[in-house]
């Protein structure tokens, strides 16, 4: 089963009662529940949240209903993707490291770049199906992609055209409905956003200020999701940080506002330490990847924050009694 973020789906309750409706019973159609959506962390399956879209478009009688979800988003409701690629040089750097962590936000997503002369076209493709249609997931990941591509650029995301393969078969133009949708383009071949080739070169916007900006925004919600639980925080800090190549203890303890040694006390309070956790957090990413993932197992060793491939063998031996090859043959879907 495929999963995603329900964190994806931010503003759903908003828009639904703004529309008139009742956000709870979409949700329990579609298999769903409220609680499933307060951490937006918690992975629900792809194809109810593709559902639960399709329902409420249906049921709000909003054609665009995906656009509008996005249009009350922000780069959050990509979850840990904008740091991931904070510390990248350029725009094409940050686009080919967004398909080593795409499993991260959903398992099943992958982003094609494709260069057409002084155009670079960004596709999306979902390995999904549903029996109600994927029309309003697709508006909502498109849209999400285009504020992530404009955030990298540091443009305004009205300046990326959406590009959708699903017609347009209502009377009123689009506009009518939704103001952004000045920028949508409908019966195309493809799913994404196009860019100027010269575009790719440009230097990544999603700087340290913004990795920053996200640790603090993380960091506070970590605090009221865990208020006494230290392990549970430095757990969710270490799965941020492995990516980024810069996972110590210290860096760890810094993020939760803290020095190392206060760090390492508090963890043998509740009977562990920042090395069994950092051990848990790389074998459940690793698994994660090998099951969902598109890396190669040199790609999700340095991940994972090791130097040497070797040694994330050994380690993967230990926790499964497998090497990682012969773990995902035997797992993988």
């Amino acid at each position: 089963m495929l999963m995603v973020r329900s964190g994806a789906a931010a503003q759903f309750e908003t828009l639904v009662r703004e529309l008139g409706h009742n956000p709870l019973t979409l949700m329990r159609a579609a298999g769903l529940y409220q609680a499933q959506f307060r951490d937006p962390n918690t992975y629900i399956a792809y194809g109810r949240l593709a559902r639960l879209l399709e329902e409420a478009a249906r049921v709000c009688q909003q054609p665009l209903f995906g656009l509008m979800l996005a249009q009350r988003q922000n780069l959050s409701a990509l979850g840990d993707l904008p740091m991931l690629v904070a510390r990248t040089a350029t725009v094409a750097e940050a686009i080919e490291r967004v398909n080593q962590y795409l499993y991260l936000h959903a398992a099943g997503v992958t982003l094609n770049s494709e260069v057409q002369g002084e155009q670079v076209r960004l596709s999306l493709t979902l390995q999904l199906s549903s029996a109600e249609g994927l029309s309003q997931i697709l508006q909502m990941s498109v849209a999400q992609l285009a504020r992530f591509i404009a955030g990298l650029l540091n443009v305004n995301v009205s300046q990326i055209p959406l590009y959708l393969r699903q017609p347009w078969t209502q009377q009123q133009a689009p506009h009518d409905i939704l103001p952004a949708a000045r920028t949508v383009r409908f019966q195309q071949d493809f799913d994404g956003v196009v860019i100027r080739t010269q575009q790719l070169h440009s230097r990544n916007h999603q700087d340290e200020d913004a990795l920053n900006q996200h640790l603090q925004a993380h960091l506070q919600q970590l605090q009221s999701r865990y208020p006494e639980n230290i392990e549970g925080q430095t757990r969710a800090v270490i799965q941020r940080l492995l990516a980024t190549g810069e996972c110590s203890a210290a860096q760890v303890a810094a993020a939760l506002g803290m020095h190392e040694r206060t760090l390492q006390s508090r963890l043998q309070q509740q009977h562990t330490s920042y090395r069994q956790l950092l051990q848990s957090v790389r074998q459940t990413l690793a698994e994660q990847q090998l099951l969902y993932g598109r890396q190669s197992i040199t790609e999700l060793a340095l991940q994972l924050g090791y130097a040497e491939v070797a040694v994330f063998s050994r380690h993967f031996r230990q926790w499964t009694g497998l090497s990682p090859r012969a773990w995902q043959k035997l797992h993988r879907p």
